[in-house]
């Protein structure tokens, strides 16, 4: 399988403190180096996430909105509210933040299309989503979050966001916080994949599938204070399987 060419040399993002995460504006490559076998065998570290190369990206849950446009704004970190709804618009491409402030509401980020398809022929090469998406609640001891996968389906013209098991649940009350996989979650979204026919077929099928558009990450905050996410070229989930969804509220 071809790499990626959104991973490049050399940066590793790692959070040294909450306060760093906040007022940091360096800016850093937005690609690491993808190891030589994208599905190979993850070695965890302490924390629960596979030692090697990751980009990194910070959710950040503010009491008050931020004042300032920091729209283009390109840092690890998006700001959502602390308490509330806030929608992080997923467009393709290098993993980068255009949109960092979402105490608004929106924010966005580019990430690569989960997809490998070296052949061209629109399918994985190997079944498996192409990188890997870990997270865990750091911060104060205190609040929690969910977060799931949205999307607008051609075929119903609804919005609909994963549920059940899909909706990842972020709590800050257990210590030492660990990092759990969460790619099936995050990276795919419940389809009618039945579009043919008058009978529903839902299954989970990567973001940026052509069924549909305006993909999304509907992060419901409940004063979880950071959210660290990281992003592996490292294979972990097989695409595909049952799905349970429900509509998206405005």
């Amino acid at each position: 399988m071809t790499e990626p060419n959104h991973w490049a040399t050399g940066v590793v993002v790692t959070l040294a403190a909450f306060s760093l995460a906040a007022c940091s504006e360096t800016k850093t490559s937005n690609v690491l180096t993808a190891p030589s076998s994208a599905s190979a065998s993850v070695s965890q570290t302490g924390n629960g996430a596979p030692s090697g190369p990751h980009y990194n990206l910070n959710l950040i849950g503010m009491a008050k909105g931020k004042n300032p446009d920091m729209t283009g704004n390109d840092g690890h970190r998006i700001f959502v509210a602390l308490t509330g709804r806030t929608d992080i618009n997923l467009t393709e491409g290098d993993f980068q933040v255009t949109d960092a402030d979402g105490t608004d509401g929106e924010a966005e980020f580019h990430l690569p299309n989960p997809v490998g398809d070296a052949d061209g022929d629109g399918n994985d090469d190997d079944g498996l989503l192409s990188y890997s998406v870990w997270i865990r609640a750091l911060g104060k001891p205190t609040g929690s979050a969910s977060m799931t996968t949205c999307f607008t389906e051609f075929e119903t013209a609804s919005t609909w966001c994963n549920s059940g098991d899909l909706v990842v649940k972020l709590n800050r009350i257990s210590i030492p916080s660990k990092f759990v996989d969460v790619s099936k979650q995050l990276l795919q979204v419940c389809a009618d994949v039945n579009t043919a026919l008058d009978v529903t077929d839902l299954q989970l099928v990567p973001i940026f599938s052509d069924l549909g558009t305006d993909y999304f990450w509907q992060y419901t905050n409940d004063g979880l204070r950071l959210a660290q996410v990281r992003f592996y070229p490292i294979a972990t989930t097989a695409i595909g399987g049952d799905c349970t969804r429900t509509a998206s509220t405005p």
